[in-house]
C-alpha cells in the first residue's frame, strides 16, 4: 500500500494542534482553579509532538523532501535504492496534499531531473525533462529529436542492460540536453518500436523521459505531465541502500545532473 506521508503529517499536525488548543481554551483554566497541575497524557503528547511534526511538515512541504528510487528507469543517473533530495521550492511553493501553487519561482528547464505525479497514477515518479510547452518531440530508431533537431550523443562504451527479458546488449552514452550533460543508455539488440514516435507538448505541460531509455514508462507511454503535477527538482543523492537487510552506504553521494 502506498502511503501519502504529506497527508499523514497534515492530519497529525492538525490533530495535535486541535487537542492542544481545546485543552488551553476549555480545560487548562479549570485545572488551575482546582489546583491540578498535571495535564492529561493525551494533552502532554499533543504539546510535545506538535512543534516537531509542524517543523517536519514545513521542511518537507516547502524546502526539501527525501525520496527513495524504487525502479531502474533512470539508470545510470539514479540506481534502485538511491535516496535523493528534492528541492520543493525550486519550481514554486505549493500547499501540501492539494498541490496549489502559492508562490511562483523557476520554470522547469530542459535536462532537469524532476519529481512529479504522472497523469495516469497517484504515485510520485522521477524522470528527466525533455520537452517544454510547445516543443515537438520525436523518438524513433533510438534517436531523439527536439523541434526537428537531433540530440547528439557521445558513445562511452558497450554495456549489458538489465531488461524484463534478461540482460541485453546496449550502449552507454553522454548526452547534452538543455542545462544538463548526463549519461543515458539504450538497448541495441532489440527491434522494438513504438507505435507513436512524435508528440507536440501542450501549453502548461512537460514531456518526461527516463535515462534508461528502453526500460522507462514515461511520457512516450502516458503523455506529457501537467504543470500542477510538479513536485520538485531532484538535486542530490545522499545515501544508497541495497534491498533487504543491507546497511546503507554513502559512496554514491553526489549532485544530480
Amino acid at each position: 500500500m502506498d502511503i501519502d506521508f504529506s497527508l499523514v503529517l497534515v492530519v497529525l499536525v492538525a490533530v495535535c494542534g486541535v487537542i492542544w488548543l481545546l485543552d488551553h481554551l476549555l480545560f487548562a483554566k479549570a485545572r488551575q482553579q482546582a489546583g491540578k497541575s498535571e495535564e492529561p497524557v493525551l494533552v502532554e503528547y499533543a504539546k510535545s509532538f506538535f512543534p516537531v511534526l509542524f517543523i517536519v511538515l514545513m521542511l518537507r512541504s516547502f524546502l526539501v523532501e527525501p525520496f527513495q528510487i524504487p525502479s531502474g528507469s533512470m539508470i545510470p543517473t539514479l540506481e534502485v535504492g538511491d535516496f535523493i533530495l528534492v528541492n520543493k521550492y525550486h519550481y514554486g511553493l505549493r500547499l501540501p496534499v492539494v498541490g496549489t501553487k502559492i508562490v511562483e519561482n523557476n520554470q522547469p528547464e530542459r535536462g532537469e531531473v524532476m519529481v512529479f505525479i504522472p497523469p495516469h497514477d497517484h504515485r510520485y515518479f522521477i524522470k528527466r525533462v525533455v520537452g517544454l510547452p510547445g516543443d515537438r518531440i520525436e523518438y524513433e530508431n533510438k534517436i531523439l529529436r527536439i523541434n526537428g533537431e537531433q540530440v547528439d550523443i557521445d558513445i562511452v562504451e558497450e554495456v549489458l542492460i538489465e531488461t524484463g527479458a534478461g540482460l541485453r546488449e546496449g550502449v552507454l552514452f553522454n548526452e547534452q540536453l538543455g542545462v544538463s550533460n548526463h549519461s543515458a543508455q539504450i538497448v541495441t539488440d532489440d527491434n522494438r518500436s513504438s507505435r507513436r514516435t512524435s508528440w507536440i507538448v501542450p501549453p502548461g505541460h512537460y514531456f518526461m523521459m527516463g535515462d534508461n531509455r528502453d526500460n522507462s514508462a514515461d511520457s512516450r507511454e502516458w503523455g506529457p505531465v501537467p504543470e500542477q503535477n510538479i513536485v520538485g527538482k531532484a538535486f542530490a543523492i545522499w545515501m544508497h541502500k541495497e534491498p533487504g537487510f543491507n546497511l546503507p552506504t554513502f559512496g554514491r553521494n553526489q549532485r544530480i545532473y
